[in-house]
């Protein structure tokens, strides 16, 4: 295939993006959870006969994705092509075989096309609930989270495995999501299984190898001219996380050699004794993500392009943690290495200020006032992005992670949770001549007559998002019990009925000297509500005079000007201090 029309190649690998994109659909429309059909905590994808990723859906998160296609060499090596046949269905949650935690669970398929595999799907989700302590980094050893799966066949030959179905069920809180779940994911599978195999007929191919192989051949070396035109030498940078029982350093070093990057995270804190530990595969993930965004981010996501990028981080290292550590928020310091490989290459390729990093995870437990049943609610919830070198921050956006947000409505009514408030933090988004994005102010309650609960995996409480290169920093996020006392993040907390809990999540840093802001821009967030007056004058050095009616609660884009001469002088003054 070295010699395939690239015309044609594109029309291939177009419709293999369809194959995994149709997918995705099946499985987001048929998930029994809102973590998969509202907040898409979810990966899909094509694989070869190797179990190398060929292709992705166009939804899913970094974590899920990249874990997913390394974790595809287990699944294959215990069960290789000889002892599968058409209808197994192969399953599994090992956190040091896929996606870092028990509630990740990966499902792969093998595709039969007369008589032979051909190619396999696999998709990978957060499951609602596994059993063990309630989500949340209090355990101290991997078996305390729940029920672990070792790779093992979820169907035989088409016949779902009853025993493993009924150990589940009896072992979680959420049986019919948790295993409903399980069969949209098979479902998916099958769905891009038929897909693939219209698509091998449509165009004649007896296998996808060749085909893949060119894709991935392709990707690589053009991941590798991307990484030519970044400066060779060996860059660093360290950040901190807030931790659980102190704080976590996460340090990187990044060396650029000619047409290979390697990431090393030597010096980063020693693996805890708390559920904050990160696998490997985990860590790798990440870190092969954030140089592909930053090298170039419109490179086929596949194996091809992970070839160039190298990934090391010590054994029993907080990021390359030995079993049975306890890995149920190894989200948290996982989101962190985006942004801490961004800070190293700052010098040579300033890309993007921290952001809030970790998607905060609240879950949520208690008994409706109105029923015997108790209820389990995840809500996942993001804060802002780091301003780019470019444009100002997303507010309230995911990333690295890519989650969405779920719906008050969709809270509401899936649970007994009242959403009190949820609107955009001002002048949370670090200042600079681009903004960080803004984080957002939560309110939840609960209706109920007893005692509620609530695990809040959060960070950046302690230690905000960095600015780069001048940009202030965000705003720290806050954990608050009726607006006054901090709740202990990421431990489960035991709540009053009438009590309410305040999750208000920190914003992105900023990019560049604030003081080279366009006042323009500036007085377009004060008529927005992003800064407030005050703020535009601390931060910017931006006079910011209202000259409408004092009691008007709708104020005008109109009632609002800047004064050009005190804001020249307080800018000038500014400087001069410099």
């Amino acid at each position: 295939m070295s010699g395939i029309d690239p015309i044609f190649l594109e029309v291939l690998w177009n419709r293999l993006l369809s194959v995994v994109n149709e997918q995705q659909a099946a499985l987001m429309r048929t998930a029994f959870s809102t973590i998969v059909r509202e907040t898409q905590d979810l990966a899909c994808g094509v694989f070869n006969t190797q179990g190398a990723m060929v292709a992705q859906s166009l939804t899913g998160t970094p974590g899920h994705i990249n874990a997913m296609a390394t974790g595809m060499r287990h699944l294959l090596a215990e069960y290789p092509p000889e002892r599968l046949v058409e209808g197994d269905v192969l399953v599994t949650n090992d956190p040091w075989m896929t996606a870092g935690q028990i509630n990740d669970i990966t499902v792969a398929t093998p595709v039969f096309r007369r008589g032979m595999i051909v190619g396999y799907f696999a998709n990978t989700c957060h499951a609602a609930d596994i059993g063990g302590r309630i989500l949340s980094a209090e355990a101290r050893e991997v078996y305390e989270e729940g029920l672990r799966l070792p790779i093992m066949k979820l169907f035989r030959a088409g016949e779902i495995n009853r025993d493993l179905i009924g150990l589940i069920r009896a072992n979680v809180r959420t049986p019919d999501e948790t295993v409903g779940d399980l069969y949209a994911q098979t479902t998916s599978n099958e769905v891009g299984a038929r897909a693939l195999v219209e698509f091998m007929d449509e165009f004649g191919l007896d296998s996808i190898d060749p085909v893949a192989g060119e894709i991935m051949d392709r990707s690589e070396e053009a991941m590798r001219r991307s990484i030519e035109s970044i400066p060779n030498g060996r860059y660093e940078h360290e950040t901190w996380s807030d931790g659980f029982e102190a704080p976590i350093r996460i340090k990187v070093a990044v060396t650029v050699e000619d047409r290979d990057i390697h990431i090393d995270f030597a010096g980063s804190s020693p693996q805890s004794r708390r559920g904050i530990n990160v696998v490997f595969n985990y860590t790798h993930a990440y870190a092969s993500f954030a140089m592909k965004a930053a090298a170039n981010p419109e490179v086929p996501h596949n194996e091809g392009a992970f070839r160039p990028v190298h990934v090391s981080a010590p054994e029993g290292s907080i990021l390359n943690c030995r079993p049975p550590a306890a890995v149920a928020s190894r989200h948290i310091l996982g989101h962190f290495l985006p942004g801490v490989i961004f800070g190293a290459l700052a010098e040579a390729l300033p890309l993007m200020a921290a952001g809030s990093d970790p998607i905060w995870i609240s879950v949520w437990r208690g008994r409706p006032a109105d029923r015997e049943d108790l209820f389990t609610f995840s809500l996942f919830q993001c804060g802002g992005g780091g301003a780019r070198s470019g444009k100002d921050g997303l507010s309230a956006t995911g990333f690295p992670s890519g989650v969405a947000g779920v719906p008050a409505e969709a809270v509401e009514t899936l649970s007994s949770l009242i959403q009190h408030r949820r609107e955009l933090r001002a002048d949370s988004g670090g200042p600079g001549r681009f903004r960080g994005g803004l984080g957002q102010y939560t309110e939840m309650g609960c209706r109920t007559e007893e005692a509620w609960t609530v695990s809040a995996m959060v960070d950046r409480i302690n230690h905000p998002p960095e600015g780069m290169l001048g940009g202030g920093p965000g705003a720290r996020g806050e954990l608050l019990l009726d607006g006054r006392e901090s709740g202990r993040p990421k431990a489960l907390l035991t709540l009053r009925p009438d009590q309410r809990v305040q999750l208000n999540l920190p914003g992105g840093g900023g990019f560049g000297d604030p003081l080279d802001r366009d006042p323009a821009m500036v007085l377009a967030d004060a008529v927005e509500g992003y800064v407030s007056i005050a703020g535009a004058e601390r931060d910017y050095g931006v006079v910011i005079r209202y000259t409408g009616p004092s009691g008007r609660m709708v104020r005008l884009p109109e009632d609002y000007r800047i004064d050009e001469n005190a804001t020249e002088a307080l800018r000038s003054e500014r400087r001069g201090r410099l």
